[in-house]
């Protein structure tokens, strides 16, 4: 019995040192720019000041959105629903999924529920 524990271990680990490769190192690579240090330099301050142009939107500038209502309008409506005492109620908040009545309003809808 301890004759085949000690073979099997043995394969298995033959079985892994035969799986277990190493990656080979080649060392530090060597510097293969022809610039030198000035120009890098150079070329870095001139692509800091520059646009990105990677950016989303690059090159459109300002957009503007025509809009038929005034900004007091929509400012006060934002500010009505901001204030809203139902603003963040959801059925699966309360127990039975059943919205109580006093947070009544056009957001409550009924509830079915399942017959047995």
């Amino acid at each position: 019995m301890k004759t085949s524990h000690l073979i099997a271990a043995a394969s298995l680990s033959l079985l892994a040192a035969a799986g277990a490769h190493a990656e080979i190192y080649d060392g530090v690579h060597a510097l293969t720019s022809a610039n030198s240090r000035a120009e890098v330099s150079a070329q870095a301050a001139v692509a800091a000041r520059s646009a990105n142009p990677y950016a989303e939107g690059y090159g459109n500038g300002v957009t503007t959105i025509a809009s038929s209502r005034d900004r007091s309008t929509v400012r006060a409506e934002a500010v009505a629903a901001a204030h809203a005492p139902n603003q963040n109620v959801r059925r699966e908040s309360f127990a039975g999924s059943v919205i109580p009545s006093q947070f009544g309003g056009a957001r409550v809808s009924s509830t079915r529920q399942a017959a047995l």
